[in-house]
């Protein structure tokens, strides 16, 4: 059907306008809002707002809690990258080049945690982790290793750590199939050719699947990171809600405590622009980091 110019820009104007709107009320809007708070004293509910210039950055700076909180960010972010994109390689290979027959029953039970809320995630990782009746602590008991049950949420020094398996576990089955979508479209040419010429299943792996599914890596390693440094807060306010001791306060859930806790709603608006500039760097090195040349097949 021939369209005319005019049929075309409207058709067109159709489809992106409303996109537009919602995109620009729910996310353009939050986000030059929080760039000019962020130059306020305001407690969020008061009518009045006091201009305060760079207080709220100069506060930032010296803010002791800070550090630590980034620190904590990037520590889920490099732990959760690390165990999440293994265990969903693993298990996507698995279930795509072993030929298990019950590989759709497997799919489900991996990415039946996906559709779970987080909150629900993080209850029952806390019943879990319970230093009287969850199953860790009565596993090691189990086993004889008494010694090392603890309060692992109570614990400043397992507090974080405990935080990445439900994390890592939450986010497996999401990036399994996408991997084994990757995998699923490769020609099973290319590994003929590769057994033909006495490569092992190791080196196929290597030579053939990997560097034939990295599109699909790079963009999970890199929504991984900006799930992470933008949605970690959720699970830390349900299970620690950043204790003990501010131990596993990151940057989101102390921005919440300062702006809906502390009624610091200035401050808490400058801890958003330090979140937004930190995911905008981070991203640009591991694009930077992980750019290579197109492989195709």
């Amino acid at each position: 059907m021939v369209q005319s110019s005019r049929q075309r820009n409207l058709f067109l104007a159709f489809c992106l306008v409303p996109t537009f709107i919602l995109f620009a009320v729910f996310t353009l809007y939050p986000l030059f809002n929080g760039l000019y708070y962020s130059f306020f004293k305001w407690s969020g509910a008061s009518s009045l707002a006091e201009f305060v210039g760079f207080e709220n950055y100069r506060r930032l700076f010296s803010d002791e809690i800070i550090p630590s909180t980034i620190w904590h960010d990037y520590f889920l972010v490099i732990t959760k990258v690390i165990g999440i994109m293994i265990l969903s390689t693993f298990f996507a290979v698995a279930l795509t080049q072993m030929k298990i027959k019950e590989a759709p029953f497997y799919r489900i039970v991996f990415f039946f945690p996906n559709i779970m809320s987080v909150v629900v995630i993080g209850i029952l990782w806390m019943f879990i982790y319970n230093p009287s009746l969850g199953l860790v602590n009565s596993g090691l008991e189990l086993i004889g290793l008494e010694s090392w049950t603890r309060p692992w949420l109570g614990s400043e020094d397992w507090a974080l750590p405990s935080l990445v398996l439900p994390s890592v576990w939450a986010g497996i089955g999401l990036f399994m199939l996408m991997l084994m979508g990757g995998i699923s479209n490769i020609s099973k040419s290319y590994y003929e050719a590769a057994e033909i010429d006495g490569a092992t299943e190791w080196q196929q792996f290597w030579k053939v699947t990997l560097p034939l599914i990295w599109p699909q890596i790079k963009i999970s390693i890199l929504y991984i990171i900006i799930t992470t440094l933008n949605g970690s807060f959720i699970i830390v306010q349900v299970m620690t809600k950043g204790g003990p001791n501010n131990s596993t306060h990151v940057m989101g859930s102390y921005l919440y405590e300062q702006a809906f806790v502390k009624y610091n709603f200035g401050y808490g608006a400058t801890i958003g622009v330090m979140i937004l500039v930190l995911s905008l760097v981070t991203v640009l090195i591991m694009q930077f980091l992980m750019r290579r040349e197109k492989v195709e097949y």
